[in-house]
């Protein structure tokens, strides 16, 4: 491969320099590859793990050179050329050439987008003040933690699982966190009701202040930062910090200009391929038919994901294609809280609480039409681990068995 300034040709070419696009190169070369790859990210720096952002390297335990997803010396030694630094504007599937932010060209035999999405902003009044922050990449964070010593009170718009996270961290710091969220518990996108009244709880009872039906009219300001969330109400809430936490907006805008189906991501076929030309996406903006929803196109953003989707398309480029029919896996750390889900609850029409939440430790089973879809697991590693196979092979199990944690989960395959 030759590269000059910012023209390059590749065999394959990524997009997106996250879990994904770093899964893939590896994949290809796991699989004896020997073309020509490149990776093109947006970020100054070589593929990084994403989940610690709002955990261990927000909390300072884990320096960034530990969520690094390989050294550098890897990506030398397996001929992966880093294209760091750059964003790709602008993609021509009839001339397998894509264009970057400053003007630069590279030329792809098959192209791969893993370009994951961008951090949704709020749109109010505000927005854009210092003080107001993403939990999206390393800068995000790094800009949060210069500012952690002059901060006392922080809100965080978003209850999901990256704002709760956040909360947790910033709460054991000794900070003053308000929690807002718009709908009427937190985790409603990702959860049942009952996974999300323990979460309430357990975040009130260290201190955060959570507030449900809550929406945020603008970000005061004082000298140029933000200084406040006033609520819709007209309540103001005093702030040195906001973390924004409300979702993501995946990165395919080049793509669907470009002519590829599409819309809350980019569609592609149980091999990973769009409907362009030598062009396959994978991970965080890839909206796919998956059997865990029942056959409903979503997209899932997750390292398992990601993952697994670059090993499906890494097959297809090689000659060994597989369908994408991988079992979707999530966690989330918060204080001692450890939540393994395995599954999607989406649709689910009964939940079933195994042991008692007052201990800290259960799980919740969520079927529908009588057959096991979904498993949230709070510091139940065992019923997780167990638990996986009935989510794959849609079990039917007796409701009293599911229930009762002195019963083996995998006595109820």
């Amino acid at each position: 491969m030759t590269l000059e300034g910012t023209v390059a040709h590749a065999d394959v070419l990524i997009v997106g320099a996250g879990h994904g696009g770093a899964q893939a190169a590896i994949a290809l070369r796991q699989r004896k590859f020997t073309g020509s790859i490149a990776i093109v990210g947006e970020e100054p720096e070589t593929p990084y793990e994403r989940p610690p952002l709002s955990k261990d390297y927000l909390a300072g335990d884990k320096p960034f050179e530990r969520i690094l997803i390989r050294p550098a010396a890897f990506w030398e030694e397996r001929e992966v050329a880093m294209l760091t630094g750059r964003r790709v504007v602008a993609v021509d599937p009839a001339a397998h050439v894509v264009t970057t932010e400053d003007g630069g060209t590279i030329g792809y035999g098959t192209l791969i987008w893993a370009a994951g999405g961008h951090a949704r902003r709020l749109t109010c009044s505000g927005h854009h003040l210092a003080g107001v922050h993403s939990v999206r990449s390393r800068a995000d964070v790094d800009r949060m933690r210069d500012e952690l010593a002059t901060t006392t009170r922080v809100c965080v718009i978003g209850g999901g699982y990256i704002g709760l996270e956040a909360a947790a961290v910033l709460t054991k710091l000794g900070k003053r966190v308000t929690v807002l969220e718009a709908l009427d518990r937190v985790l409603a996108r990702v959860a049942g009701e009952s996974l999300s009244r323990f979460y309430e709880a357990e975040h009130r009872a260290h201190g955060v202040d959570v507030r449900l039906n809550t929406m945020v009219e603008c970000i005061e300001e004082q000298d140029g930062r933000a200084s406040g969330v006033r609520l819709a109400g007209g309540e103001i809430l005093a702030c040195e910090m906001v973390i924004v936490g409300i979702g993501i907006v995946p990165a395919v805008e080049p793509l669907l200009a470009a002519g590829a189906r599409g819309g809350n991501g980019v569609a592609i076929d149980q091999h990973g391929r769009t409907t362009l030309p030598d062009i396959f996406a994978l991970g965080d903006c890839a909206m796919h038919a998956n059997s865990y929803a029942d056959g409903m196109p979503i997209r899932l953003e997750s390292v398992q994901n990601a993952h697994d989707m670059a090993m499906t398309v890494a097959r297809t480029i090689t000659g060994g294609p597989e369908p994408y029919e991988s079992v979707p896996w999530f966690w989330s750390n918060q204080y001692d809280l450890k939540l393994q889900t395995v599954g999607l609850s989406t649709g689910h029409d009964q939940a079933i609480v195994r042991g008692d939440p007052a201990t800290r430790s259960f799980a919740i089973i969520y079927l529908r039409q009588g057959r096991v879809v979904a498993i949230d697991a709070v510091n139940a590693v065992k019923d997780y681990a167990q638990g996986k196979a009935l989510v794959v092979t849609g079990a039917r199990a007796d409701a009293a068995g599911l229930a009762n944690p002195t019963v083996a989960l995998r006595d109820l395959v």
